[in-house]
């Protein structure tokens, strides 16, 4: 689809994300990525990579997807929210070109092809979606080389263009920010309802999705909200959706104190009643909060050591070695 559209005076109309940014010649739209070039609007980040590395699976964080495995990761600059608290500020609220690696679509999926023990792309780092044209070329032509397309995102993108990306990409972790508007509104410059919305359509789609929250002191860590967001999602997304809940640490312009690790443990055993799930993310040592569990056994299936993953529990086909329930859906080895 076409994600734009021409307005008076050769002022144009993105229509990629909720924002619909009116951009007039000569400037760019809240992303930093998409501008108006002479009344048409131009992907000013084309082929520009900030970052380009063969990362663990489980480092986007996906759990549940090919646990154990490797998978490409890129990423450029820009991103269409706002975050006071972003952990990867220094490229998603940068647009750097002048001196940036290029890389075009094919030569992308040309090196990921050649990388051994690669399974495919991940688009990451600052947020993709803002890279529509770029993404869908380059998910294009990965998916018919045999290579898996995973997309890291905000999830903040209209229904539409979403709908053209699940076409082509396998597996989603949305980063559901908090399950509070006046939050989304206050400190990232968007709103909840379209993240929502996303998460709920990838879930109907039959994509792969697991969903992470950052956790803030004081903005988005009452039990009460958290008890919200995993009813929400047990019941529009699936409660085996894996949920990842993530400590923040002092980042950008926020200077709040780290977030209390008794904090993440008790909103994860909140949420652990309506989800089969829940990890807990960025802790530090083994505390077991990156293992997964059968929720029918309980028995532990995966053990997980910083980004090193044994499979310790599950049969070749996911299933719980101990009771046979389907622990790892779809794709697996």
């Amino acid at each position: 689809m076409n994600v734009w559209e021409k307005q008076k005076e050769d002022s144009v109309r993105c229509l990629l994300c909720p924002h619909r940014c009116l951009i007039r010649p000569g400037e760019e739209g809240i992303c930093g990525a998409r501008g108006n070039r002479d009344g048409e609007l131009h992907l000013v980040t084309a082929g520009i990579i900030s970052g380009y590395a063969l990362d663990p699976i489980e480092k986007k964080p996906l759990y549940h997807y090919f646990p154990g495995s490797s998978i490409l990761s890129v990423g450029s600059y820009g991103c269409n929210l706002r975050c006071d608290f972003c952990q990867n500020h220094h490229i998603s609220q940068n647009i750097s070109l002048a001196g940036s690696r290029r890389l075009d679509p094919a030569d992308l999926v040309s090196q990921a092809s050649a990388t051994r023990g690669n399974i495919g792309i991940a688009y990451t780092y600052n947020e993709p979606v803002i890279w529509f044209e770029y993404l869908m070329e380059s998910a294009r032509l990965a998916s018919l080389q045999g290579l898996r397309n995973v997309l890291v995102t905000n999830g903040y993108i209209n229904p539409e263009p979403l709908m053209d990306l699940i076409r082509f990409i396998d597996a989603f972790n949305i980063d559901l920010k908090a399950f509070n508007n006046d939050f989304y509104r206050r400190f990232t410059g968007a709103t909840l309802q379209p993240v929502l919305d996303s998460i709920r359509d990838v879930a109907n789609s039959g994509r792969h999705l697991e969903i992470t929250t950052l956790i803030l002191p004081g903005l988005n860590d009452t039990p009460d909200e958290m008890r919200r967001e995993a009813m929400w999602i047990a019941e529009n997304a699936g409660r085996s959706v894996p949920l990842h809940l993530s400590r923040y640490f002092p980042m950008y312009r926020r200077s709040t104190p780290a977030t209390p690790a008794e904090t993440i443990l008790k909103l994860r055993d909140i949420a652990s009643e309506y989800l089969d799930y829940v990890y807990s993310g960025n802790m530090g040592g083994d505390n077991g909060g990156s293992d997964t569990s059968c929720p029918s056994c309980h028995s532990t299936v995966i053990v997980r050591s910083g980004y090193t993953t044994r499979i310790t529990g599950l049969a070749d086909d996911g299933k719980c070695l101990k009771c046979g329930l389907q622990v790892i859906a779809g794709e697996f080895m």
